[in-house]
C-alpha cells in the first residue's frame, strides 16, 4: 500500500488522470446507464478504440523523441487503400480458389505500405535533419495525394469474403481487433521498459546528445522508431478496412486531433523522453467514453471537435501547471548569519552571539 501511495504521489500525471477517469466514467455510468454502459455497447466502444487506439500509440512513440508525426492516418489511408486495391478485384480477379491468397496478401500489404511510409518519415528526418513536424505534414501531403491521384478520390470496396469478419470476431466477450490493440499495448511498453532500443528512444528524447556520445547511432534509433510507427500504422489500416469494408481517402481525419490529445492527456512530453503506456490506456478509455457518451446525448460532429480542442487547451494549462517547479523562496543572511531585510527597508543585523 505504501509503495501505491508512494507511486502516485511521485507521477502526478498518472494519478490525475487515472481518478478524472473513474469520476467521469462513473459519472456517465450514472447519467446513461444500460444506453451506453450494456454488454454490446461496451463492445461497440472497444471495436471503435481499437483503430484510435493503434493511432494513439503510434503518435506516442513519435513524440518520445521529441517529435510528432503529422502523417499517421494520411499513411493509414495509404496503406488501406493499396490493401484495398489489393483484395478488391481490379489487379486480380477474386475467386473461391485465390480468396485465401488475397487476403493474405492484403494485410501483408498493408503492413509493408506503412513500414515504407514510416522508413521514408525516419530517413527525412534523421538523414536530412528536418524537423518532424515539417517532414510529416510534408509527407501528409505526399501520401494524401498518392492516394488520391490512385482512387481519383472514390471508394475502394472489398470483395475479398471473410476480411469484414476481423471485425466483428471476439475472443470470449472481447472482440479481436480490441484483443489486437491490447497485444500492441503489451509489445510496445516492453520494448519501450526492458530493452536497450527503448531506453534508446527514452534517451533521445530526453537529451539526444548524450546518447550520442554514450555511443549509440541516433539516425539508426530515429528511422528504427519511425519504422516500428508505420507498422502499428498499417496496423490501423487492417483495423478500418476491415470495419468499413472498404477503404478512400481522407478516412479518419479527426484522428490526428484525437490522437495527439491523448497523448498529452496521457502525460507525454512534446518535448520527448517522457511518457508511459499505461497512461495512454487510460486516456484512451477516457476518450471513447466521452466520444461515446457525446454521441448519445446527440451532439453533431461539430460540436465534438469544439469539445477535443479545449480539453487539449485545457489538459496543456493543467499539466504545465501541475509540474511546474516551486522554488522556495529563502531570503539571504549576512555574514554573520542574520536575515537581511527586504530590499527598501535598513537590515537589522543580530548576531548569533548576541542573540537571546
Amino acid at each position: 500500500m505504501n509503495r501505491f501511495t508512494t507511486f502516485l504521489a511521485r507521477d502526478k500525471d498518472f494519478t490525475v488522470l487515472a481518478i478524472t477517469t473513474i469520476v467521469v466514467t462513473f459519472a456517465l455510468y450514472m447519467l446513461l446507464g444500460q444506453r451506453v454502459f450494456s454488454l454490446a455497447g461496451v463492445q461497440s466502444m472497444s471495436i471503435q478504440v481499437s483503430e484510435f487506439g493503434l493511432l494513439a500509440i503510434a503518435m506516442g512513440l513519435a513524440m518520445l523523441t521529441g517529435g510528432i508525426d503529422l502523417s499517421i492516418v494520411a499513411a493509414a489511408g495509404l496503406a488501406g487503400v493499396m490493401a484495398s486495391l489489393a483484395m478488391s478485384g481490379q489487379i486480380i480477379p477474386v475467386t473461391e480458389d485465390n480468396s485465401g491468397m488475397l487476403f493474405v496478401l492484403g494485410v501483408v500489404v498493408a503492413l509493408v505500405t506503412g513500414l515504407l511510409t514510416g522508413l521514408l518519415n525516419g530517413l527525412i528526418i534523421a538523414k536530412l535533419s528536418v524537423p518532424p513536424i515539417l517532414a510529416t505534414l510534408g509527407t501528409m501531403i505526399l501520401f494524401t495525394g498518392i492516394g488520391m491521384a490512385i482512387t481519383t478520390g472514390n471508394s475502394v470496396g472489398i470483395l475479398v469474403g471473410g476480411f469484414s469478419d476481423i471485425a466483428a470476431l471476439a475472443i470470449g466477450p472481447a472482440p479481436l481487433v480490441f484483443v489486437m490493440l491490447i497485444v500492441v499495448f503489451v509489445a510496445v511498453g516492453l520494448t519501450l521498459t526492458k530493452t536497450r532500443f527503448g531506453r534508446r528512444i527514452y534517451l533521445f528524447g530526453e537529451n539526444d546528445v548524450a546518447l550520442r556520445f554514450s555511443g549509440a547511432r541516433t539516425e539508426r534509433t530515429i528511422i528504427f522508431t519511425y519504422m516500428l510507427i508505420g507498422i502499428i500504422v498499417g496496423l490501423a489500416a487492417i483495423v478500418i478496412i476491415a470495419r468499413a469494408n472498404s477503404m478512400r481517402v481522407g478516412f479518419g481525419e479527426s484522428y490526428l486531433l484525437q490522437t495527439i490529445l491523448a497523448v498529452v492527456l496521457a502525460g507525454f512530453n512534446p518535448f520527448g523522453g517522457k511518457g508511459r503506456i499505461v497512461s495512454l490506456g487510460f486516456a484512451l478509455v477516457l476518450l471513447q467514453t466521452l466520444s461515446t457518451s457525446m454521441t448519445a446525448f446527440g451532439f453533431s460532429p461539430y460540436a465534438k471537435n469544439l469539445v477535443w480542442g479545449l480539453m487539449l487547451l485545457v489538459v496543456m494549462v493543467v499539466t504545465y501547471y501541475v509540474n511546474r517547479p516551486r522554488a522556495k523562496v529563502r531570503r539571504p543572511r549576512d555574514m554573520t548569519g542574520g536575515l537581511v531585510a527586504p530590499t527598501g527597508t535598513f537590515p537589522t543585523v543580530r548576531s548569533k552571539a548576541g542573540a537571546r
